[in-house]
């Protein structure tokens, strides 16, 4: 997805399309933060549009669970429970694990390099305490590997629960104790793609996913009444 340029309008093939993806890289990258009322006439300025692509766009979020429909009042951007957060999480990991082993019976040389080329720049930023490119190189890592799997189904449904708690995944606070164990767990990943262990890295990626839930329950949604 391409990031906005605010100067730039959308062309018109596909437009709510478009849109819809705008919109999920401005709620996924926290510029749009949970709870946040959709402005309509901010938007449609801002990527040149008329409202009405804007609207059908709106409704794709709201499927996706990404944007909360308000009756009569418009949307804003969902928030998500602790509750929720949990539940989220625990599939998530089981969809990762999943991938991880079908990921070692299809990966190829040249895909395990491109993903430790990214492993080495993710622990070069680690190094530099350059948050925001590790979070970027984690992220590129994890979704390399569920590509790797070659698995479009799965692929899917990962991809569409994992963006309504991308943000907070990928940016969440972390103690330099955990965020040492998360590089260590990463270079793990590697180490078990070259030797095709699937259920290591299978075993491994849950445990790893698991382990984000409360550093991640710290820092986004809201605590159950």
């Amino acid at each position: 997805m391409n990031k906005i340029d605010p100067g730039l309008g959308i062309s018109r093939r596909y437009l709510h399309d478009e849109v819809a993806d705008r919109m999920r890289e401005l709620i996924q990258s926290g510029e749009m933060e949970p709870r946040t009322r959709i402005n309509e006439g901010e938007l449609t300025e801002r990527f040149g549009i008329s409202r009405t692509p804007l609207r059908e766009a709106i409704k794709i979020l709201a499927t996706e669970g990404l944007l909360e429909l308000l009756p009569n009042r418009g949307a804003r951007v969902a928030s998500i429970s602790q509750g929720e957060i949990e539940e989220m999480m625990e599939v998530i990991a089981g969809l990762e694990a999943t991938a991880a082993d079908l990921a070692c019976r299809t990966i190829t040389e040249e895909d395990i390099d491109a993903i430790e080329e990214d492993h080495d720049r993710m622990v070069a930023a680690w190094k530099e305490a350059n948050e925001a490119e590790y979070f970027r190189l984690n992220r590129t890592i994890h979704e390399a590997i569920m590509a790797a799997s070659r698995n479009a189904t799965l692929s899917g449904i990962y991809t569409s629960l994992s963006g309504r708690i991308q943000r907070s995944r990928y940016r969440a606070h972390q103690t330099a104790e955990q965020w040492e164990r998360a590089v260590s767990e990463h270079e793990d990943m590697v180490r078990l793609l070259r030797a095709r262990d699937g259920s290591a890295l299978a075993l491994l990626m849950r445990e790893h996913i698991r382990g984000k839930k409360q550093v991640i329950a710290a820092n986004y949604g809201e605590a159950e009444g």
